[in-house]
């Protein structure tokens, strides 16, 4: 018997924080997909920051941030989304609007999850609404 036998069969969550976030993104990836959104980019980058994943939710252009964390203390993945990093997120989908050339429907969403469990995974829609 292996040391890692008795753990569950869920992915660790004890990597590096690089391919932990790569793995939470495909988690929230493959559950907005299971929700009917297609993906058109994944890790969108400008000097303003990184957009983890950009959808299409019917005709609405959906800019999401994807938060993993291991416990909800201090408010939890939610609230570590801070008005400055929406403003980051804002300014990096201007980015992408001008790279696309049109400016369709758009909406700022999060998914965020409590380690590397699928199981927690809560899709929070217009997040720039929420303080």
């Amino acid at each position: 018997m292996t040391a890692n036998s008795s753990r569950s069969n869920l992915p660790h969550d004890d990597a590096p924080p690089g391919v932990t976030g790569a793995r939470a993104e495909a988690l929230a990836a493959r559950y907005l997909m299971q929700q009917g959104l297609a993906i058109v980019a994944r890790n969108y980058r400008t000097r303003f920051g990184e957009i983890d994943l950009v959808a299409r939710d019917r005709g609405v252009l959906v800019f999401v941030e994807v938060r993993m964390r291991r416990s909800r203390r201090y408010g939890g993945a939610l609230a570590s989304i801070t008005a400055a990093k929406r403003a980051r997120l804002v300014a990096t989908a201007g980015g992408y609007l001008a790279m696309i050339g049109h400016e369709p429907p758009c909406r700022f969403d999060a998914v965020v999850m409590q380690g590397l469990d699928p199981r927690t995974i809560e899709w929070q829609k217009d997040i720039l609404g929420v303080d």
